[in-house]
């Protein structure tokens, strides 16, 4: 069996701000050993990314154009990243953007057509990593957990900040990650309304007043109720999340600090209840990794008993295409790449499907 290889990893995250490639080479000795060896974010086209963010809304056929149309779109950026950077990658593998995720209905949808991937690219792709999962009764998320395992063993917690917040961490013998709350997904509209694409540093929450009526209602919802595996959707924030936070009535700045408490709270708590470390090394990853109010908050609740873990801005902003490349590396080997701990399914899963 192979030992190393350069593979490229594509995320489009439920953020929604561009695609990040990750061109990475993986090594496989006593433990696995990783390096970064290229990364950038492709800003969408105004057009794409307002298609991407609204895709839940489209007809069947204007979703299956898009389908073809972003995969097309994707291998172009790549073909274009390996020439910049005189690259051949053993493959290129795609998380997808995630237009639904319906596990309990057996379903979650990614769309970036992998033969139009692969045409375009002219590499070999791997993708559509959720629904085997799925169909084994698991939620098909968190995918990333292996990667954690394996190429970050080292943490006691790897937190990433991302449009939903999840965690992962060892907990007797096995692994338990799940999605802790929502982060940027319900942050960013309202920093929209204020006037820039996102909470720079946490500034605007900073600046407001936490409502306890808000927040009480908040950490009272039925997901935090809930045990074992567990992810959220696009469709929970529309469904739940939303609808709270607008008819509050609120200014948009106290409801972004509210928010921020919010998560503050819940990931508090996780990392308090699940810690066996006094102070606990916590690798912060994501957009979020950057919002220096929320890491206060964070610090505060926690009795500031923890150790942040010194991370560079490549791994911040790249880690979870760092590890659908090592996801498809592992599908490509045959080695299993998705934890039915976390994902509550019936067994473990080598996950992914191969084009060209």
């Amino acid at each position: 069996m192979e030992n190393s290889a350069e593979l490229i990893g594509l995320m489009s995250g439920t953020s929604g701000d561009g695609l990040d490639i990750a061109y990475c080479r993986f090594e496989k000795g006593d433990s696995w050993k990783y390096e970064i060896l290229h990364a950038v974010t492709v800003p969408f086209p105004r057009d794409l990314g307002g298609l991407l963010q609204n895709s839940h809304l489209l007809s069947s056929e204007q979703l299956t154009q898009l389908d073809v149309d972003f995969g097309a779109w994707m291998g172009k950026q790549v073909r274009e990243f390996c020439s910049q950077n005189q690259v051949t990658p053993r493959a290129v593998c795609s998380h997808g953007h995630t237009v639904f995720h319906q596990p309990s209905k057996c379903y979650s949808l990614q769309i970036g057509n992998g033969w139009a991937l692969h045409r375009q690219s002219g590499l070999q792709v791997v993708n559509d990593f959720r629904m085997l999962d799925i169909q084994l009764g698991g939620q098909g998320a968190p995918l990333v957990p292996i990667g954690d395992r394996l190429l970050f063993g080292d943490m006691d917690f790897c937190l990433n900040l991302g449009g939903i917040a999840n965690i992962s961490m060892e907990e007797n013998g096995k692994r338990l990650a799940f999605d802790t709350c929502p982060f940027n997904l319900l942050l960013n509209p309202f920093a929209e309304k204020l006037g820039a694409p996102y909470d720079d540093r946490g500034k605007w929450a900073s600046e407001g007043k936490v409502n306890v009526d808000l927040l009480t209602k908040l950490n009272n919802l039925d997901y935090y109720q809930r045990k074992g595996a567990k992810s959220l959707g696009r469709e929970d924030m529309e469904a739940v999340y939303f609808p709270l936070l607008v008819n509050s009535g609120l200014e948009e700045k106290d409801i972004l600090a509210t928010l921020v408490e919010h998560y503050a709270v819940q990931i508090s708590q996780i990392i308090r209840r699940h810690s066996t470390n006094p102070t606990p090394k916590v690798l912060i990853t994501g957009g979020g990794a950057y919002h220096d109010f929320f890491i206060s908050r964070l610090d505060f609740l926690l009795d500031s008993n923890w150790e942040k873990a010194p991370v560079s801005s490549t791994l911040i902003e790249f880690k979870e295409a760092l590890i659908f490349a090592f996801l498809g590396y592992l599908r490509i080997l045959g080695i299993n790449n998705v934890l039915s701990d976390v994902t509550g399914a019936e067994e473990d899963s080598c996950s992914g499907v191969i084009y060209g």
